[in-house]
């Protein structure tokens, strides 16, 4: 395999896309995470709002490069639908996200199993746990419900 394909042109290998997904996923996360933090620790909003908010920021730039980058055929063929399976499975992801964080927060935090870190930072702790999980989760149903032909 040259380097060259893991970065340009069509593939259904699911190893280029997964390796391009890591790309798409981490600007996502960016998106994701910068807006959570930003939102929480410069505008005061709540971990759970600011996170819904992080996360749809997150899901409209992983949904953009994915078509155009990574998955380029679908088994949908309205865009619309195509969009709203995607959507879903990222909802289900954010639940996930959701119960990840809470669990931070209400589980862990109060133990404070970490005393360098402030109980009310280990939302950001489970942000990173939940965002492993997350992330092969929606790697793996979206090529394999959405975009995967075979």
């Amino acid at each position: 395999m040259k380097l060259k394909h893991l970065f340009a042109g069509e593939t259904d290998n699911t190893f280029i896309q997964f390796f391009r997904y890591i790309f798409v996923g981490g600007l996502a996360f960016v998106v994701d995470y910068g807006t959570l933090a930003l939102a929480v620790e410069v505008f005061g909003m709540n971990d759970k709002i600011a996170s819904v908010i992080a996360f749809v920021l997150g899901l409209a730039v992983n949904y953009l490069l994915s078509t155009l980058w990574i998955f380029r055929h679908s088994k949908i063929d309205n865009r619309l639908a195509e969009f709203a399976a995607f959507a879903l499975i990222g909802v289900i992801g954010l639940l996930i996200n959701l119960g990840i964080i809470t669990f931070f927060d209400e589980v862990v935090a109060p133990r404070q199993p970490i005393s360098a870190i402030p109980k009310d930072k280990y939302y950001l702790i489970g942000k990173l746990v939940s965002t492993a999980v997350v992330f092969v989760w929606n790697f793996a149903a979206r090529k394999f419900i959405i975009f995967d032909k075979k």
